[in-house]
């Protein structure tokens, strides 16, 4: 992929900056990966000698902590009541992936949603996202450096030129990031897009008892 074919997802992420106030935006193939990148960017920048823990809601898309599995993180189901937002069993909006500054921000798209010092991860995967575009995702925040690293890693660990001209010294490198065609609908899309959109309420079933988590 050369950089004229990534233009469209260069304006993709524009236009995110543009809406959620943002920073920066990477845009990926998924909101599963999403997390898995930036849990992977803060592994590299601490440089974990164990594995830590990362608690999330018990209520959540089975993907999540399989993702963090993945980052090489254990997973703790979070069966606090205050953790939720209208009755059990409901997601709704945002919610760390704690103690990291990572949300899982899938059920949230609106204008002026980036919270500084965060690492956001959105979804436009489904029928029921406020943006569908089939099965994208994209990272928002506010740090230029871990912009940079999570770009480059979600594209194989590449810069975007001519493969017969990089350099391939990223020491990770994942293929996670989002088709230009894709980006190319995200744009259309995002013309006109509205603002202030209610967060989404949506049912999931309670994974605390799957072997991803604890183990």
């Amino acid at each position: 992929m050369t950089a004229d074919v990534y233009h469209s997802n260069r304006e993709f992420e524009r236009l995110l900056c543009e809406y959620t106030g943002a920073p920066h935006a990477i845009a990926v193939d998924n909101c599963c990966n999403a997390l898995f990148l930036c849990l992977r960017w803060h592994s590299t920048m601490r440089n974990w000698l164990f594995r830590p823990s990362v608690k999330i809601p018990r209520h959540t898309y089975i993907g999540v902590p399989y993702a963090i599995r993945a980052a090489g993180l254990h997973v703790i189901p979070n069966v606090m009541p205050d953790d939720y937002i209208g009755k059990e069993g409901y997601l709704q909006g945002a919610y760390q992936l704690f103690p990291y500054q990572i949300f899982d921000s899938a059920l949230r798209f609106t204008s002026g949603m980036y919270e500084p010092g965060t690492f956001q991860c959105l979804s436009f995967t489904g029928p029921y996202k406020h943006l569908r575009l089939g099965k994208a995702g994209a990272i928002l925040c506010d740090n230029a450096e871990a912009a940079a690293w999570l770009r480059r890693a979600s594209f194989s660990g590449r810069n975007y030129v001519s493969y017969h001209d990089d350099t391939f010294d990223l020491q990770e490198g994942y293929n996670m990031y989002l088709p230009h065609t894709i980006a190319a609908l995200g744009v259309q899309l995002m013309q006109g897009m509205e603002r202030n959109k209610p967060d989404l309420c949506l049912p999931y079933p309670d994974w605390s008892t799957h072997p991803a988590f604890n183990q």
